[in-house]
């Protein structure tokens, strides 16, 4: 459950349970009389209540016989380990973030060290998630990963090398770089910013086609990462980077150690050095404080920037984090849902003419799986799951995990249409 950060581990353990024998099924509706692992999320209100209803669900299953043991893992409960185990005595064991090896010593099995950089992939297999850094140093008002997580650790360079040369071999051509902050990859290994560096590399390991960028952080952007977007042709013009807000009310409450100019500034210099780049955001809505004049220059903001990917979502009192404990979350529910329905209305007519205006163009495409009616497929400026989709006419037999140059037909705001050149 949660982020794709979630998934690499349990695609890791995936490996090791075959690995000594086990026959595993991933995201399996029903059980019976198997071992159940559940991968939680603890990140924000819906997520954690989301991770709850499966654990109970699976605990009566675990009560009534249907399944053998049931263990829980991940930032859930890593986060309310104790409370977990207190009351929901069905789970045989409760695991952390970083200790769920142990399972398989709890089973009277051995981790297999020499497997520690490959793993099972559940996504297409020819894309890969690769996890780069863990935890967070950032100190954002909001937010509860570093509680969760701890202090950022970067993954040494040759680990991560490696790992690309292996998922390369078996026919991965597509990777997305993962991590909480890859802004600040290497500052704790390496005594300095090591992002672009990390990226040139990886983009001259054969077979890498595409590799994209998720989750910058704005303030000590690493700017030497441009060139390397802008140089190396198998590097997406594509950057993910959480905003959060733009007002300099907003941005000093919610800790963000950057202002409104600098953003701008920021954001700008991105589009002239890496032209035709595709920038996805996140945004906040309700956090406490938020006026509706800074509300109002939000909407401006992105009226003006117009993001190709945007998505937003209404604040959530984590406790232990700064805002829960100085700040009163006084803003209705009521005014928090209206302000998250006119922001993403407003990005829904921005990324209509965003679409429509790739009508006619030809872009190189990523098919991920053939459907009834058509190929599904992405453009170098769509990441899986959470961006729009090119679906392609099956007028010529085409091939999951290939690439071919497609002809945009039509669009919608958060897909396009198209067919195969000839």
């Amino acid at each position: 459950m949660g982020c794709s950060k979630n998934l690499v581990d349990s695609e890791q353990l995936l490996l090791q349970f075959e690995a000594i024998g086990y026959q595993v099924e991933h995201n399996a509706d029903v059980s019976n009389g198997g071992i159940v692992i559940i991968n939680t999320c603890g990140f924000i209100g819906d997520a954690k209540e989301e991770s709850i209803d499966t654990i109970l669900e699976w605990s009566a299953a675990r009560k009534n016989g249907r399944i053998s043991k049931l263990f829980v893992m991940g930032c859930l409960s890593e986060r309310y380990l104790k409370e977990l185990t207190d009351e929901i005595p069905e789970v045989d064991h409760f695991y952390g973030k970083f200790n769920w090896k142990e399972v398989i010593a709890d089973l009277g099995e051995t981790y297999h060290n020499e497997l520690k950089l490959k793993r099972h992939l559940t996504t297409p297999s020819h894309y890969a998630y690769i996890k780069i850094s863990e935890g967070c140093n950032r100190t954002c008002s909001y937010c509860a990963i570093p509680i969760i997580t701890g202090k950022h650790q970067s993954r040494p360079m040759e680990d991560i090398l490696e790992e690309i040369r292996l998922l390369s071999s078996q026919g991965v051509k597509e990777f997305q770089l993962i991590a909480q902050d890859l802004s600040y990859y290497g500052k704790d290994l390496y005594h300095t910013l090591k992002l672009a560096d990390l990226v040139e590399q990886i983009s001259l390991i054969p077979g890498v086609e595409w590799l994209r960028l998720h989750y910058t952080y704005p303030y000590e952007f690493p700017l030497d990462i441009l060139r390397v977007m802008r140089e190396r042709p198998n590097v997406c013009s594509y950057l993910d980077m959480a905003l959060q807000h733009i007002s300099d009310n907003m941005l000093l409450k919610m800790r963000r150690k950057i202002n409104k100019e600098q953003t701008l500034k920021l954001l700008k210099r991105i589009r002239l050095e890496v032209p035709g780049i595709h920038l996805r955001t996140t945004l906040m809505v309700g956090h406490p404080g938020e006026t509706e004049a800074d509300f109002r220059e939000l909407c401006d903001f992105v009226k003006e920037t117009r993001f190709e990917r945007m998505g937003a979502f209404i604040y959530s009192e984590e406790e232990g984090t700064y805002a829960a404990k100085h700040y009163q979350d006084v803003i209705p529910a009521e005014v928090k849902q209206a302000r998250l329905d006119e922001l993403m209305l407003l990005q829904q007519g921005i990324s209509e003419k965003i679409n429509a205006a790739k009508v006619g163009k030809t872009f190189k495409v990523i098919v991920d799986r053939e459907e009834q009616n058509y190929y599904v497929g992405r453009t170098e400026f769509d990441s899986p799951e959470v961006d729009p989709e090119v679906f392609i006419s099956k007028e010529k037999k085409l091939k999951p995990g290939n690439f071919y140059n497609i002809e945009i037909t039509s669009s919608e705001p958060y897909d396009l249409f198209g067919r195969t050149e000839y």
